[in-house]
């Protein structure tokens, strides 16, 4: 038998700062984790043991292109050996669904586009940047600062990781086009210089921190702040970031209220 909300989620209904609408706010939250891999899969995980996705109206959209591949499985853990060969995001909706079934979960099964999130955004209360490429991230980004959606961006290789948040509801917040004005197409790939699997998943866990955080409105969100993870001298810190009156994205654009 499926225990009831209130013992599944007893641990939230006990914190003050969420309690009964905090825990009802995550259930009927509308959330997007792009990429399904070594940050979506910690983010998807803990993202659905807090019930997103369990109320009437409440979805978690898990959107990836990949299959599962063995060397995945030292870092990506929504996957397992029996899932080798499947779609990322149909053994993450598994992983998921094992953990409560009653969860809405819908998948995208090819590589996100244009399209996709003109159509998604409007009803997303947030995104989660999991991917693993500049011109995802891009996309995601100016995507979100146009639609206004809060979007949780994560990245990690070899030991380091980092996390920040683009809100563009907040006045004067830089997006992620701010911090990375271009790019070469020569950027190391976990593929060629390596990732330690925990350091995946500590900036996961903090994106779906972040994002929990923005559906119940509760602390101080990364908007304007980078954080950075060493994992071999276990040390974080904080960059505060600045709109760049330049930004082909997000200069000149008006912020709206909450």
């Amino acid at each position: 038998m499926d225990p009831s909300p209130d013992n599944r989620h007893a641990r939230h209904l006990t914190l003050p700062q969420i309690g009964a609408d905090g825990q009802q706010a995550l259930e009927s939250a509308r959330v997007l984790i792009v990429g399904l891999g070594g940050l979506g899969s910690p983010a998807a995980l803990y993202l659905a043991a807090a019930g997103i996705g369990r109320a009437s109206g409440g979805e978690l959209v898990l959107a990836d292109f990949d299959t599962v591949e063995i060397s995945n499985l030292q870092r990506q853990i929504a996957h397992d050996t029996h899932r080798a060969g499947e779609l990322k995001t149909h053994s993450a909706r598994t992983a998921c669904l094992a953990i409560d079934p009653a969860l809405s979960v819908r998948t995208i099964d090819h590589g996100i586009d244009e399209e996709d999130l003109e159509a998604l955004l409007p009803d997303m209360n947030v995104v989660l940047d999991c991917s693993d490429n500049f011109p995802t991230r891009f996309a995601l980004n100016a995507a979100c600062v146009a639609h206004r959606t809060p979007l949780v961006t994560g990245a990690a290789i070899r030991f380091d990781g980092q996390v920040m948040v683009v809100d563009a509801r907040e006045p004067e917040m830089p997006c992620y086009q701010c911090l990375y004005t271009s790019v070469s197409d020569d950027n190391d790939t976990c593929a060629q210089v390596g990732i330690i699997g925990p350091v995946v998943g500590v900036i996961g866990c903090m994106q779906a921190l972040e994002a929990m955080k923005i559906i119940t409105a509760i602390g101080d969100s990364l908007a304007g702040r980078l954080l950075l993870f060493d994992g071999l001298a276990s040390e974080w810190n904080e960059v505060a970031l600045a709109r760049s009156p330049n930004c082909p994205v997000c200069a000149g654009r008006e912020s709206l209220p909450r």
